[in-house]
Order: structure tokens, then C-alpha cells, then sequence
């Protein structure tokens, strides 16, 4: 219990992909501005991330790794995520227009977030550690979900806290951009607190 426990603290907030690690910083300051669109591309993260995990991780192990082609892993596992966004886009602007509409140029963006890169390679990497966690697929699985949650906390904590200042009487100087990016760093500066977990 205490390996499952630690993969969820580390993913949630020690190791936390935008504030302690700073993969997927373009959709966490682009889509950021308004709370719902923010839960929505966390969501969209998650489900990505999570379906990236199940999919790559089987790939590497039982495909790439026997056929001794691991040199190949950013490649394949660059065409799964694309695939998977793909899919979700589709999907989406079948099923749930508003939020297709709503989520915008950054739905493919997804595609490009290192953040979903990110958590497939650490799953990888810490799979090469004799004796870790990561040699399970359940535990490689649960990590890709709570790294897409705690990527969701961030964004939308952010999304909180901007909408908040928006009706702030600042400074003309920090209006807009530049308290978002004060706001980012306390925020990054609080998520390293749990590093020493």
C-alpha cells in the first residue's frame, strides 16, 4: 500500500508535471483564463495521459524492448499520443460540440504537450530501475491518472486565481500576463514544498 500511496503523492504534487517538473506550460498559461475551459483541458489531459500510460507501456515492454528497437520509443510513442488525441477530437466534436468549441486551437495542442510525453518516458525510465514500481503495468497506469489529476489541480488552481485578479485594481504593469506569471511561480514555489516528501 505504501508504493501505491507513494506513486499518488509523488504524481499529485511532489513530482507534479507543471509546478515541480515545468512540462506543459503552454496549454497551463493558455487556457487558464476561465475555470471551466481550465477543468475541461485538465480532463482531456488526464484521459490522454492515462490512455498513454495503458498503451505505451505494453508497447515498450512487450514490443520494442524484445525486438531490441528501444532507440525507436520517442517515435512510437510521439504517433500513439497523436493517434489518441486525434481520436478525442473526433469524439468530442461528435458528442460534446460545446466543449470542442470551448477547448479550441488548444485540443491539438494536447498533442504537443510534453507534459503527456513526459509521463510516458518517466513511466519507461523508472521501469529500467531494477526493483521499482513502474515494472507493474496497474502502477504505470495509476501513474499516467494521478500525474493527468494533479496536472487538472494545477491548471485549475491557476484558472481560480486569475479570474480573481482579473477583478483586482492592479497596477496597469502587472495587468494580465505578468501577475499570471507571479502567480505561477508562488504557486511553484508551494509544490516544492512537497519535494522533500
Amino acid at each position: 500500500m505504501e508504493g501505491i500511496l507513494g506513486i499518488i503523492v509523488a504524481a499529485l504534487f511532489s513530482q507534479n508535471f507543471i509546478l515541480v517538473k515545468f512540462l506543459g506550460i503552454c496549454p497551463f498559461l493558455g487556457v487558464s483564463k476561465k475555470t471551466d475551459s481550465a477543468l475541461s483541458m485538465g480532463i482531456a489531459v488526464t484521459l490522454v495521459m492515462v490512455i498513454t500510460c495503458a498503451v505505451t507501456y505494453p508497447i515498450y515492454v512487450y514490443i520494442l524492448t524484445p525486438l531490441g528497437l528501444q532507440y525507436l520509443e520517442i517515435i512510437v510513442f510521439i504517433l500513439v499520443i497523436a493517434s489518441l488525441v486525434q481520436m478525442m477530437e473526433m469524439i468530442l466534436k461528435k458528442f460534446s460540440p460545446g466543449l470542442y468549441s470551448a477547448l479550441g486551437i488548444y485540443l491539438p495542442l494536447v498533442t504537443t504537450n510534453c507534459a503527456i510525453l513526459g509521463v510516458a518516458e518517466l513511466v519507461i525510465a523508472a521501469g529500467k530501475e531494477a526493483g521499482t514500481w513502474a515494472y507493474t503495468y496497474g502502477n504505470a497506469v495509476l501513474y499516467g491518472l494521478f500525474a493527468g489529476i494533479g496536472f487538472t489541480i494545477a491548471i485549475v488552481l491557476l484558472s481560480g486565481l486569475r479570474e480573481k485578479t482579473d477583478k483586482l485594481n492592479l497596477p496597469k504593469c502587472l495587468k494580465g500576463f505578468p501577475i499570471t506569471m507571479i502567480i505561477a511561480c508562488f504557486m511553484a514555489m508551494a509544490f516544492s514544498v512537497f519535494s522533500g516528501l
